[in-house]
């Protein structure tokens, strides 16, 4: 029976194929042809062996990134024992993952089996991988994992972003599954907030929490600023927040701590008493107030202020473009809704209030909902210009992003009768997910292209595995490169080119 042998020429390594034979009692090989040579890792065929037949053709381009950018901050092995299979799920999230049950059949697409080592993967395996992120305290975890990737991509520590949002699960046997404010404005359905922080600067996650579906915004915020410490995050940062968050006690914790706020500020009797002079009395769209961004332009005027005896600098925003768009968006739902009850029907929750019984138009309710179209307040405890507390307060929808993102991939269907355990080690899974997609972003930020668009153009890069007719030669090729997937590989590790 032949073989591959290699032989060794200097600095120089040969393929043949050759066969063990007895002559005269010996066992000689004999030559029979030859296959190639080695260079830079790669075995490169001779023009001699044309007997070549694809064994297997394997998704790779997409998992070669994530993989790398996984092992740059040694992800498996903080997760510890099954850290190549929740590595799997992972990526799985990433790209094209539908539920736990379907993903050992997505993993035989896959040539995970080669670059995380794992063979026979099951339903089993990667549920007891799930359970094992619960017996490990996810704090200490999170913190590792923000160590390693601050280590690696010299993160600045100037601050955080943090918001809390909600999703709802299908089932109702999680007790975590409760209640409350859906942000969705649908009622009925058991939720689960999660709250998330990242950096200011890049948005890349510093750590998450689950929690009840029943839990306020604000008392989120106050479990979370407890981790400031824990995470190593130096004083003197600025924090930043929605209005949904802001309370004096949080303020005020957050300054114990040597942190300052920039959050948004909810309207009350105080805050309305003072719109209502700077709309009557005072030009507020002058050039001295004019802050242009990126999308918009605001008008803003600021003073000074106190939530909960926290001093700092109340900054009163007012958008000619936003007040245009609420108005024509409310005028369009009370047409419709008109038409609705002239109909007999009934409209949607939250209109009821502009018609009286015979269904005509309150104008006064009109003009009331109209007052404050336009007008917000942002509050922040350090002095900053204007235009630079509208900014930074405005490129927080990096955690809208963020979230969008992780809503994206945490499809909770497939947990519908799981308990809390799971759900956690779920949505964790989905957190480490977006941590891949963010630091992916990181490294694409010069070639302006999204992380989603990246990993769906290097698709195409598929791993073929080829044999030779008789079965004694195997070795993989990646398939040729486009100039488009080269350039994101360049800017990923030039080091990828060559794998």
């Amino acid at each position: 029976m032949s073989f591959i042998k290699r032989f060794k020429k200097g600095d120089k390594v040969y393929l043949a194929e050759v066969e063990n034979k007895r002559i005269h009692g010996k066992v000689v090989q004999r030559y029979i042809k030859y296959v190639g040579k080695e260079a830079n890792g790669r075995t490169i065929l001779s023009t001699s062996m044309s007997d070549v037949e694809v064994d297997q053709v394997k998704q790779y381009g997409p998992l070669l990134v994530l993989n790398h950018l996984a092992q740059e901050i040694g992800l498996a092995e903080h997760l510890g024992q099954y850290g190549n299979e929740i590595l799997s799920m992972v990526y799985a999230h990433c790209l094209d993952y539908e539920s736990i049950n379907q993903m050992p059949a997505w993993f035989e697409r896959t040539d995970l089996n080669m670059m995380l080592k794992l063979e026979g993967l099951t339903e089993e395996r990667l549920l007891n991988a799930l359970d094992s992120l619960q017996t490990q305290d996810p704090e200490v975890l999170q913190k590792h994992i923000f160590e390693s990737v601050g280590k690696k991509y010299r993160l600045k520590d100037s601050g955080i972003v943090y918001d809390v949002t909600n999703t709802y699960l299908y089932g109702k046997k999680c007790p975590m599954g409760k209640e409350g404010k859906d942000k969705e404005g649908v009622r009925g359905r058991p939720l689960i907030q999660i709250g998330l922080a990242v950096t200011k600067e890049n948005g890349i996650p510093v750590f998450h929490k689950t929690f009840d579906g029943n839990i306020h915004d604000s008392k989120t915020f106050q479990d979370v600023i407890s981790s400031f410490g824990w995470y190593h995050l130096k004083p003197g940062g600025l924090v930043i927040y929605d209005r949904g968050i802001t309370s004096g006690r949080n303020l005020l914790d957050v300054k114990a701590l040597e942190w300052d706020t920039l959050c948004g500020v909810a309207f009350n009797p105080k805050l309305e008493k003072i719109w209502r002079k700077i709309l009557t009395e005072e030009n507020l769209e002058q050039y001295e107030n004019y802050v242009p961004l990126k999308d918009s332009v605001f008008y803003v005027m600021t003073r000074r202020y106190k939530i909960g005896g926290v001093p700092g600098e109340l900054a009163l925003c007012f958008n000619a473009q936003q007040k245009r768009k609420l108005k024509e968006s409310r005028y369009r739902e009370i047409q419709e809704a008109q038409e609705i009850l002239n109909n007999g029907e009934a409209i949607k929750n939250g209109l009821e209030k502009y018609f009286d019984k015979q269904g005509r138009l309150i104008k006064s309710a009109l003009t009331e909902a109209e007052e404050f179209d336009g007008c917000s307040c942002i509050f922040c405890t350090r002095r900053l210009p204007k235009e630079e507390m509208v900014r930074l307060y405005l490129d927080k929808d990096l955690i809208e992003k963020a979230f969008h993102s992780i809503k994206g991939i945490a499809n909770l269907q497939p947990i519908r009768h799981w308990l809390s355990n799971r759900v956690k080690a779920h949505v964790f899974v989905c957190y480490l997910s977006y941590l891949l997609l963010s630091l992916l972003k990181y490294r694409l930020k010069k070639i302006k292209i999204s992380p989603q668009a990246a990993l769906r153009e290097v698709e195409t890069m598929y791993k073929v595995y080829l044999r030779d007719s008789n079965g004694i030669f195997k070795m993989s090729r990646v398939v040729t490169l486009t100039k488009k997937q080269e350039l994101i590989l360049r800017a990923v590790d030039k080091k990828l080119i060559k794998l």
